[in-house]
């Protein structure tokens, strides 16, 4: 409850008005821009390092360069991106499933083109719409993967889970969908020329 509708208050007390005075606008204005921009170029950088994680996952998956792939073990030289992880789920409700997905030919492309097509978005900051809902879409198989609410793997040994629901997946999820919803694409990218094209004004879905 607001204190100055107070049916109760005493007459001699009276807040301060800015309106009065004058001068509070004035100073508040300039401490508004300035956070406004803060907070634009704080998306800004969230939205090129989120980037950059999913373009690099799709260059290390392709070329192997040894880090999360090992040399030689890349997409080019005929490994696939998905048996590895999806043969090796050992919980949850569609744990069978994701083991007949493994390496199969359509789940390779589907994740690769969905890693590089949410990367290069997020860089250039244009479609971060379409970007976080493939992101989400992505993400949400991942937590059903891993299966974070499980304390025990189908053998029976602990899962080791950190967290019965909140892990990376749902962040990155959420950066996402945060990253959309704020229009991050406008600083540092793309976001406003792509926006001004006739195409994406007529459909404002591919922002």
């Amino acid at each position: 409850m607001a204190v100055h509708d107070h049916p109760h208050r005493r007459p001699g007390f009276r807040f301060p008005s800015v309106h009065r005075t004058g001068t509070a606008p004035a100073s508040a204005e300039p401490t508004t821009a300035a956070a406004t921009a803060t907070r634009a170029y704080v998306f800004a950088g969230l939205r090129l390092l989120t980037g950059f994680v999913f373009l690099w996952a799709f260059l290390d998956k392709t070329f192997g360069f040894g880090y999360a792939t090992p040399s030689g073990k890349g997409w080019i030289d005929g490994g696939s991106p998905t048996r590895g992880f999806l043969s090796g789920v050992a919980v949850g409700p569609m744990e069978s499933t994701f083991h007949d997905w493994a390496g199969a030919a359509w789940a390779d492309w589907l994740f690769m083109l969905g890693l590089l097509g949410i990367g290069l978005a997020l860089l250039a900051g244009i479609g971060l719409r379409l970007a976080a809902v493939a992101g989400t879409l992505m993400m949400a198989f991942m937590w059903i993967a891993e299966w974070p609410p499980a304390k025990h793997l189908s053998d029976g040994s602990p899962s080791m889970s950190t967290n019965p629901f909140a892990d990376y997946h749902l962040i990155y999820a959420v950066v996402l969908i945060a990253l959309a919803a704020a229009g991050a694409g406008a600083t540092w990218g793309l976001g406003r020329a792509w926006a001004r094209l006739p195409f994406v004004s007529r459909n404002r879905w591919l922002l």
